[in-house]
């Protein structure tokens, strides 16, 4: 497990956040198709916290896409960078993901993040804002659709409907089991939105969210523990 520490210069207030994403939002590649499904490494990353003990824990899973195989695990604790503000989810999650990926032994090909990608009022939701800092292919898949509309997919798996902002379309509901609630797919960075839900599908053999998901939220939840009870 990586102990983390807050970077220099890292935002401390919702105006130095905004205009953080403000700058950087400008560097995401959205006309890359990205890796094809069930080719080489894809990586899950998530986060949990302990608010009473001021400590986040992350976690990197790295599968085997042909096979959703574990390849490799690593786990990163620290303390919790910035507040909870809807939209800054990032600037709590980013330190400790970037410190678990940096630990992993080899190469995390596509990330998955739970979360959002250009689903993201500034359109720079945590998959951008890691891909850009990495230069890795991200997607997000959230459980829920924020703040944006959509109409319900049909009921087969692999059915998607537009995740809509106004009239423009930021990502897509897509249906991984027939007739469950969908997910949330947004493309992150250098990955485009037809190649994010053909990936969460193939994360998705027998349940709703994506393996990826569900293996790195059970790790980082086991690392709180651990790291709560030391």
């Amino acid at each position: 497990m990586t102990t983390v520490r807050i970077p220099a210069g890292w935002p401390a207030t919702e105006e130095q956040a905004r205009a953080v994403q403000e700058e950087l939002r400008g560097e995401v590649v959205l006309d890359e198709t990205g890796p094809a499904p069930g080719t080489g490494h894809v990586t899950g990353v998530d986060v949990a916290y302990d608010d009473g003990r001021d400590l986040v824990a992350a976690a990197a899973v790295v599968l085997d896409a042909a096979t959703l195989g574990t390849v490799a695990e690593a786990t990163a604790v620290g303390r919790i960078p910035f507040p909870y503000v809807p939209g800054l989810l990032a600037f709590r999650e980013l330190p400790a993901v970037l410190a678990a990926l940096e630990a992993l032994p080899c190469a995390p090909g596509l990330v998955v993040c739970d979360g959002y990608g250009l689903a993201h009022p500034r359109r720079f939701g945590l998959a951008s804002h890691l891909g850009v800092l990495t230069g890795l292919p991200a997607i997000g898949v959230a459980k829920n659709p924020f703040t944006f509309r959509y109409d319900d997919p049909a009921p087969a798996r692999g059915s998607t409907s537009p995740l809509l902002a106004g009239t423009e379309e930021v990502g897509r509901a897509l249906r991984t089991r027939d007739g469950v609630k969908p997910v949330f797919v947004s493309a992150g960075h250098r990955v485009d939105i037809g190649n994010a839900c053909a990936h969460t599908l193939a994360l998705t053999p027998g349940h709703r969210l994506p393996e990826t998901t569900r293996r790195a939220d059970a790790l980082c939840r086991r690392a709180l523990r651990e790291a709560s009870a030391a």
